[in-house]
């Protein structure tokens, strides 16, 4: 168990804003930062970090709380692991007791799969390190490659020796279960026999956004022709190749810092690359690119780089990686290296400069490389050169933004010498026949008497729970607040008749709040907002200083939810750019007594109105007593009539 003096000091280093710019771009929107939904497929920001509050919202998911339900939602990490993560990342020494193998085997699943993941990484390094065979056989090759000892160190580079099962009977040793081994592919059970999968091969850990060990990759160092060159771990509760890119963990910074990424091929590119100085660079090892990748890398930028071999046919292959980075939206540019050469070798032999300067210089557009490339094969063939313009047009239509469309069809007209309107026509062409495809109707020309299909109605709103949200809000953002408020008393005149006076009162906001909701006797219909009233009030009367971001941290994580909500809606017209779009949102801060008396006054004239309607149905009663009935609701309607015209004032 992590020590409760631990977690407070966790909760009381971290920095939101540091954390989750760890994983996705941020960028400062007033007093706030936004950026895109790590969450969910978007081209729009409608992710909202604010550092005064130490609180996030994802509008478009739904998400939201502080630092350690960012891990917990973005990581998939368990509680500890997420304050033991952010122990590590400033520096906090974490006290707890020592796990013991009971608890080892207790742990969850996907935890235990991290577990013995991670045993393995440094089970490989210690065997490379420290036995004679690792030292000459793992050790050596990548010293042979180049590395060094701090590169080798800082991918946690491995040998698992030639022994069937030295893993294996290491790890059940320790107290891990086979169960586990299995599942991450790091043992294979066949009948009673147990061997290592990457048994005589180099190791190179694959790991997450933030470190963990998901699997491994392992490079056979001897020729055989019946065993593969590379090897990785098989697809595990904890790792999908097609959702992982090797080195992200170390790229990511870098990439949001240069606002580019580099992707490669194979690890070892990733390494050199990352040793002579360029360290923005990732690589999908060895598999074709998936949509889940791209999207990897359009949280942190949306520019990308795809660098090839010099080998042609390789290219060929590759190139259609490039048409799924555009329909992501991205920026795509292309470089490839001279024949014979890849990004491990060219790296090796040049300094960072030389390489900087290699990349700028050869990085084409992607439609200036594809012409090219496709118009050598082409060679003049009249047949040929369609067929390229077509693949070039196909990619184009890829390209979700209208206006990037435009621009590369005027590109592809100068370069490749044929008029715009027939590339017009053929991307129209294209789209038409993917809509067919997708189940559409093709796009029409628009009519000019279309006839207007009618609205639908927009969802019932239920009043009550919005003005019960409402209150919570104003005690959240500004509860401890002194201000004015203009307050009406009901009075009675000589003649009998009831109005309203008018007195100016001054007076904390949870005061008013609480004295308003206690002269009327009125309950939250919404259970988890009396809760969460009856715990803010509480702790405004015995706390001198109501501090938002230690509320969130202590509450229920299902309620923590909604009151990140709350706090973060207020902050939502912040990703719209109103101020530089001239548009002046009015500070609530100014018009804090308006907002308290329009809110209260609303939710009373909504009590009598609920009240007048169940006194209607209690006239239904043969047995109840009309006319005090209609008294009282004439009476009801009248204070209503009074509340009316003093809440038009009020909004006025």
């Amino acid at each position: 168990m992590i020590s409760k003096d631990t977690i407070e000091q966790v909760f009381e280093t971290a920095r939101v804003e540091e954390v989750i710019g760890d994983f996705v771009v941020l960028k400062k929107s007033g007093s706030n930062y936004k950026g895109l939904s790590p969450f969910s497929e978007e081209r729009s920001p409608s992710f909202m970090v604010s550092p005064v509050k130490q609180i996030w919202k994802d509008f478009s998911s739904g998400k939201g709380g502080n630092s350690i339900t960012f891990l917990m939602e973005h990581e998939h990490f368990t509680y500890p692991e997420a304050i033991k993560y952010l122990a590590k990342k400033y520096n906090i020494e974490i006290e707890e007791t020592e796990q013991t193998n009971e608890q080892k085997e207790a742990a969850d699943e996907r935890e235990s799969m991290y577990l013995v993941s991670e045993f393995a990484s440094k089970y490989f390094q210690k065997i490379m390190h420290k036995t004679d065979q690792g030292q000459a056989i793992g050790l050596g090759y990548f010293k042979e490659r180049g590395f060094t000892d701090d590169i080798i160190k800082t991918f946690n580079l491995g040998y698992s020796s030639e022994e069937w099962q030295g893993l294996t009977d290491e790890a059940l040793k320790e107290g891990y279960k086979i169960e586990f081994l299995e599942k991450t592919g790091l043992t294979i059970v066949k009948g009673e026999k147990r061997f290592d999968r990457f048994k005589g091969r180099v190791i190179f850990p694959i790991q997450s956004m933030s470190g963990r060990v998901l699997g491994f990759g392992g490079r056979i160092l001897v020729t055989d022709k019946k065993a593969a060159k590379y090897l990785n771990s098989p697809e595990s509760e904890i790792y999908h190749k097609s959702k992982v890119l090797y080195g992200l963990y170390h790229a990511k910074q870098t990439i949001a810092k240069e606002d580019n990424c580099y992707l490669v091929e194979g690890y070892t590119d990733v390494i050199q690359f990352y040793q002579t100085g360029i360290k923005n660079v990732v690589s999908s090892s060895g598999t074709a690119l998936t949509p889940d990748q791209i999207r990897l890398v359009n949280r942190l930028t949306n520019n990308i780089t795809v660098l090839f071999d010099g080998d042609a046919a390789g290219m060929r292959a590759s190139i259609r990686g490039i048409d799924l980075i555009l329909e992501q939206g991205m920026n795509v540019k292309v470089c490839s290296f001279p024949e014979g050469e890849d990004p491990d070798s060219f790296a090796k032999q040049n300094t960072k400069e030389e390489l900087e300067e290699f990349l700028k210089s050869n990085s084409k557009d992607f439609i200036q490389f594809k012409a090219g490339l496709l118009v050598k094969e082409a060679n003049n063939d009249p047949i040929k050169k369609a067929e390229t313009i077509r693949e070039i047009v196909n990619s184009i239509s890829k390209i979700p933004d209208q206006i990037k469309r435009e621009i590369y069809v005027q590109e592809c007209s100068r370069i490749m010498d044929i008029s715009e309107e027939v590339l017009f026509d053929t991307l129209a062409q294209i789209g038409n026949k993917d809509a067919q495809a997708a189940g559409k109707k093709p796009k029409e020309a628009k009519k000019t008497f279309d006839v207007v299909k009618p609205t639908p109605q927009a969802p019932k709103i239920d009043v009550q729970f919005v003005l019960e949200r409402k209150i919570i809000e104003i005690l959240l953002l500004y509860g401890n607040m002194e201000t004015d408020f203009e307050d009406s008393v009901l009075k009675e005149s000589d003649a009998g008749e009831l109005g309203l006076e008018n007195i100016i009162q001054t007076a904390k906001v949870h005061e008013k709040v609480y004295l308003d909701l206690q002269q009327d006797e009125m309950q939250f219909a919404n259970g988890n907002f009396q809760a969460l009233y009856n715990e803010i009030i509480t702790r405004f009367n015995q706390e001198e200083e109501f501090s938002t971001t230690k509320f969130v941290n202590q509450l229920d994580q299902s309620i923590a939810l909604e009151v990140t909500t709350i706090l973060m809606d207020d902050e939502r017209h912040s990703l719209h750019d109103w101020q530089r779009n001239n548009i002046e949102a009015k500070a609530k801060e100014d018009t804090v007594g308006q907002l308290v008396t329009q809110t209260i006054l609303s939710l009373r004239c909504l009590l009598i109105d609920k009240r007048v309607v169940e006194f209607q149905k209690e006239t239904l009663n043969p047995d109840s007593s009309s006319i005090n009935i209609m008294e009282d609701v004439k009476d009801y309607l009248k204070l209503k009539m009074l509340l009316s015209r003093k809440l038009g004032k009020v909004i006025g």
